[in-house]
């Protein structure tokens, strides 16, 4: 016989203890899937589905696993804390010649994408020696002063409250324009190693 191990004990429900029983109800609903639906896809039984889901029953790691399977998810997603600090954010400056960035995303994805506030000053060099290429596609909005995005041999000025979107395998750098300029940047993982200081 399999030997449970309690995850979270049912005489102390917690917060976290809560939010799994309404992120598995959640997602099955989002599905909408009945408990039986979800039964079937985890082979557990729709009434200890049920008492997972009111808090009538305590949750078994053994439990979570086939569950989270079943929803199309995973174990760290379904018991990842729900506290501030995994919402908040609070970037540090990284600053490089001309250059100060600030990472708005919670890590480096090598799949995903990176989220960037830039402040870029006129000394940040953008001649034709620092030209990048690389694959993927950038995609930023200006928050404040004049970006000068240099595609190849154009020059385009991107002013507060506009937005650029390019093929970044046209040789680019953006710079400031008569003054400090302010940008949130999305970038691939190839933009992201091209553009951003290493912290």
């Amino acid at each position: 016989m399999p030997v449970r191990h309690r995850l979270l004990p049912m005489t102390q429900e917690t917060d976290l203890d809560a939010v799994i029983r309404r992120r598995i109800r959640g997602l099955r609903l989002a599905r909408g899937w009945t408990l039986d639906a979800l039964s079937a896809r985890c082979r557990i039984s729709p009434s200890n589905l049920s008492r997972i889901e009111t808090g009538h029953r305590r949750i078994a790691l053994d439990q979570l696993v086939p569950i989270a399977r079943a929803l199309d998810t995973t174990l760290d997603q379904l018991v990842e804390s729900a506290d501030d600090e995994d919402v908040v954010i609070r970037p540090q400056p990284c600053h490089e010649h001309g250059l100060t960035s600030w990472l708005l995303s919670r890590e480096r994805s090598p799949h995903g994408v990176t989220a960037a506030k830039l402040r870029i000053t006129p000394e940040r060099p953008t001649g034709a020696d620092h030209l990048k290429v690389h694959p993927g596609r950038e995609w930023f909005t200006v928050l404040s002063g004049t970006a000068r995005l240099q595609l190849g041999e154009r020059v385009i000025l991107v002013a507060a409250g506009e937005a650029a979107e390019f093929s970044t395998m046209t040789p680019h750098a953006v710079g400031a324009h008569e003054g400090p300029v302010e940008i949130l940047s999305i970038l691939d993982h190839n933009g992201e190693r091209a553009h951003l200081p290493v912290a």
